[in-house]
């Protein structure tokens, strides 16, 4: 079920509330037959809000919302009364939620931040009552503003995963069993290619009641930048990552070879990838004896850290996580 209730694209439609009308209204009373102006102004037309909600992780619950419409403005009274507010229309998203327009894919804002409140679509100015435009040659005036229209269009709302750590790599390199067990993370885990459909999040314990968050996405393939296997859907959830952790199996043929396989396909999408932190693990390291540990190390490549690791054995995992938490708290670390 878990691979249905992921879900990190929504297209909705929006149309914030309209102003309320301005009054077109004279003083009258008991001692006054020919009062002035005193029509109030309308109030103002609902927005729609996005909310961050941080126990969010998904954008399931807005799949099936397809019309969001916030509440008009109401018109304004006598005695300068003005009209109520329409009521707003807030959309709980979790962190790492894009905002963006269907029509020309801009983007309008990121959520980041949980409680975090941004006006999406705004609504209408409630129009002004004849009360402001009296003047002295115009003492009785007869009329007043309209409320403005509200605004109505489509838009998108895109999920990028939020994690200090993603898992980088081919289907079957071992990124679903190492997440399970370093966090209480629960993936499908199988032997064969693409059982990671969608990203997998856990909160990796550290010392001294420390932890950071890892991302499992689906593997990646040759020519996943062009659309291949799965595709760039899920790479985008990697640009959210704060350090990217390479994982290669032992049993690849040529390790190096497939490290800048996976280092181009990123590079593709969008080069700035490649300006974060890098570790590489060579996974599955239980099925090899030290001796030709030692020889494939010779072989790795050298412009990154590197580390044998194996998730039955538990092999090198308390070094992997020393290692993610001093690149994590580098200075100048995004």
């Amino acid at each position: 079920m878990e691979k249905q209730n992921f879900v990190d694209y929504v297209k909705i439609h929006c149309k914030s509330g309209k102003g309320g009308a301005g009054s077109v209204h004279f003083h009258r009373d008991k001692h006054t037959m020919k009062g002035g102006p005193d029509g109030g102004d309308g109030g103002r037309g609902g927005h729609v809000i996005l909310r961050g909600n941080a126990q969010l992780w998904t954008l399931l619950h807005l799949k099936y919302r397809k019309h969001v419409i916030a509440e008009n403005g109401h018109y304004g009274t006598e005695r300068l009364r003005s009209g109520s507010e329409g009521e707003d229309v807030i959309l709980e998203v979790p962190l790492g939620t894009v905002a963006k327009d269907f029509e020309t894919g801009e983007v309008d804002f990121e959520i980041v931040e949980d409680g975090q409140e941004v006006i999406w679509v705004p609504g209408g100015r409630g129009g002004l009552g004849n009360n402001h435009f009296k003047s002295p040659t115009n003492q009785s005036p007869r009329h007043a503003q309209p409320g403005e229209p509200g605004i109505e269009a489509w838009k998108l709302l895109e999920l990028k995963v939020l994690a200090d750590v993603g898992l980088v790599g081919f289907p079957n390199a071992g990124k679903s069993t190492l997440l399970s067990v370093l966090s209480a993370a629960k993936p499908e885990i199988a032997d064969y290619p693409f059982t990671t459909l969608v990203p997998n999040l856990g909160i990796v314990a550290y010392r001294d009641h420390k932890s950071f968050i890892m991302a499992d996405i689906p593997g990646i393939i040759e020519g996943a930048s062009d659309g291949k296997g799965l595709g760039i859907r899920f790479l985008k959830h990697i640009e959210r990552n704060s350090l990217l952790l390479f994982m290669v199996s032992c049993e690849d043929k040529d390790i190096k070879t497939t490290y800048k396989i996976l280092l181009d396909e990123l590079k593709k999408f969008n080069k700035e990838l490649l300006s974060k932190q890098r570790i590489l693990a060579i996974t599955k390291a239980d099925l090899i004896d030290d001796e030709l540990e030692k020889m494939l190390k010779k072989e790795l490549p050298k412009s990154v850290q590197t580390v044998f690791i194996s998730s039955h054995t538990k092999k090198n995992l308390d070094k992997l996580k020393d290692m993610i938490w001093t690149e994590l708290n580098k200075p100048g670390l995004d």
